[in-house]
């Protein structure tokens, strides 16, 4: 079984029984961070969210999804889970990719607002309260953003990534979403009936992803809003300069393909 349709089944049955404990009603925020061999930055990420979110008034919970990977995530996540109740653990068997990852948390968040985040937590867990207000004041889709005038790039990548980032943001805006300086930030907040329209139409597994689910809200009529924020380069990212570039610039095609072939319509929502 592929890993969409593998994930899309699991996400379908998941969701169910977790309705069946507690309504949808009860939850203000999801927090979703796929996590795939991330056994050295993930407990203080995690330490610092619920340091934040037992501070607050409002209800919440965290769904780590552990998209396989054999550095001991999963058992990581499993004993900071046994005494934190909001803690919910979603284990690939499989590495699928960050965007299946993504995808398999949002779709069965019961928050009223879904947010994801990276394992790395370059973007503070406060900057959220930001988004949450950019959605109040009625957008859909709230994106953090580190290339509007007020954000706050503490510490930078190294100029040739930093270069080739501003490259394919470039190619992004003239190709698929102008008018947006910044999809990659691994920070976004969604509505939850927004959340769940897009993401059930999500198709690319990993890294332009991103791309794909503003492209797609953007398809089915939602005001998308950047937001500057808060944002703290991590030395120790994985991402391949060249060879996930590339993957990003074959995936803008398949974006398109899809699209042709109208996986993407607004008459095929998916029940979940």
């Amino acid at each position: 079984m592929s890993g969409h349709y593998y994930l899309e089944a699991n996400a379908r049955d998941l969701v169910k029984a977790r309705r069946d404990v507690v309504t949808e009603e009860e939850v203000h925020l999801t927090v979703v961070i796929p996590a795939f061999e991330e056994v050295a930055r993930l407990e203080p990420t995690l330490r610092r969210v619920r340091a934040y979110l037992d501070g607050q008034t409002f209800s919440s919970e965290v769904l780590v999804v552990v998209d396989g990977g054999s550095d001991g995530t999963l058992s990581l996540v499993r004993k900071l889970a046994s005494d934190w109740n909001s803690l919910t653990v979603l284990h690939n068997e499989s590495n699928f990719g960050k965007g299946l990852a993504v995808r398999r948390g949002m779709l069965v968040g019961r928050g009223r607002y879904l947010l994801f985040s990276d394992a790395d937590l370059s973007t503070p867990i406060e900057e959220v309260e930001q988004l949450i207000a950019a959605l109040g004041r009625g957008c859909d889709i709230a994106i953090g953003s580190r290339a509007l005038s007020g954000s706050d790039v503490r510490l930078r990548q190294v100029w040739w990534r930093e270069m080739m980032g501003r490259f394919f943001n470039v190619l992004v805006r003239g190709v698929v979403l102008p008018g947006i300086r910044d999809t990659q930030c691994g920070f976004k907040c969604f509505r939850r009936d927004v959340a769940r329209r897009i993401f059930s139409r999500q198709r690319i597994a990993r890294f332009c992803f991103d791309v794909e689910v503003l492209w797609i809200g953007r398809k089915l009529g939602y005001r998308v809003v950047e937001v500057p924020v808060v944002w703290v380069n991590d030395p120790s990212s994985r991402v391949h300069p060249i060879r996930d570039s590339l993957r990003m610039l074959f995936d803008l095609v398949r974006l398109r393909y899809n699209d042709l072939r109208g996986h993407y319509r607004q008459d095929e929502d998916v029940q979940k």
